[in-house]
């Protein structure tokens, strides 16, 4: 039985990879899936749900829970992967470039001057998604790198377009964060209560 274990990872991830392992498997096989928290249990609760996949048994051991998931034949309709709406869900930036205004070199400047003010000031948004041009900041950008990794060790959710690594060729050049597709965008434009747009 293929086993994943989705602890410690930002919502949707333990959606995406359970979503990935039944995509990876045949009619009637099992996966299971490691979960440690009821946020994530229940998002992929409404995945299996949707898609009309069979639970087996879920199972609570230390304050984590295990899924055994069968696969059935899939309902031809529409997906949606989405998060549990809650309080945290505040504040989604959408970051599509790497400078902050035309003039590039002041632009670069800024935009590590912006970083440099969320983290001293505590200004911290829940989730920040780079897209376009700004897939440089969390690839190539050796000065603003330690900033992003530090605002994930706060507890930001950041996230890369996958699309714009595989246009830009730097799929294997990702240092902070996660790879997303444009499910974890809607998302965020949906049940974040304030987006901030820069690009």
């Amino acid at each position: 039985m293929l086993k994943i274990d989705a602890r410690k990872l930002p919502c949707p991830q333990p959606v995406i990879k359970t979503k990935e392992a039944l995509e990876s498997i045949k009619e009637g096989e099992k996966i299971e899936v490691i979960v440690d928290n009821e946020t994530a249990l229940k998002n992929i609760q409404k995945l299996i749900n949707s898609q009309g996949h069979k639970i087996i048994y879920i199972k609570e051991e230390n304050s984590e829970f295990i899924l055994c998931i069968e696969k059935q034949k899939e309902k031809q309709k529409e997906e949606t992967i989405s998060c549990e709406i809650s309080e945290k869900n505040k504040i989604f930036i959408i970051i599509a470039t790497d400078t902050m205004g035309k003039d590039e070199n002041l632009g670069k400047i800024l935009m590590k001057a912006y970083f440099e003010s969320v983290l001293t000031h505590n200004l911290i948004p829940d989730r920040i998604f780079f897209m376009n041009k700004g897939i440089f900041l969390t690839t190539l950008d050796e000065e603003i790198l330690p900033l992003l990794k530090e605002l994930e060790k706060r507890g930001v959710e950041i996230f890369t377009c996958g699309t714009c690594l595989k246009y830009y060729q730097l799929e294997d050049k990702l240092k902070v964060g996660h790879r997303a597709g444009t499910d974890i965008y809607l998302e965020g434009i949906f049940n974040f209560q304030k987006i901030i747009w820069i690009g």
